[in-house]
């Protein structure tokens, strides 16, 4: 059996407030919010970064997202909201099963989003496009 605990949440073998949920995709609120109404939203098989879902699956993942984030426009009436999500340890993934956030901003929540930015040299953005350019598969 998987260990994984959003498997589990997928087919109803660990408890979550869901909040809607198709044959393939699922979405139920995070057990450790930063807000409240903080949601995530799974694909029901075990995918572990979102790059490895396949095009069907993701669209669908996209279209339950948004979804769900007009529901939590409608209903919180938060001042914005944040959609994320972490692919790898090192990019902050603790449950390594492919999730999207769906975070309902509210003002002074004291949740902070915004990184440092870095700046391009010359000719830099143009190399770092041609080089993702290139892995581009139709």
């Amino acid at each position: 059996m998987n260990d994984c605990i959003f498997c589990k949440i997928a087919v109803k073998e660990a408890p979550a407030e869901i909040i809607f949920e198709t044959d393939r995709i699922i979405s139920f609120l995070d057990i450790n919010p930063i807000n409240y109404g903080h949601t995530l939203i799974i694909p029901k098989e075990h995918y572990k970064e979102f790059h490895q879902i396949p095009d069907d699956v993701s669209q669908e993942l996209i279209i339950v997202i948004s979804k769900v984030s007009k529901a939590i426009l409608e209903s919180l009436k938060p001042h914005g909201y944040n959609i994320f999500t972490n692919n790898g340890r090192f990019a902050g993934q603790a449950i390594m099963h492919c999730h999207f956030h769906i975070v309902p901003r509210f003002m002074n929540d004291g949740f902070k989003f915004r990184p440092h930015p870095k700046s391009y040299k010359q000719n830099e953005m143009q190399l770092y496009g041609n080089l993702i350019r290139e892995k581009i598969k139709n």
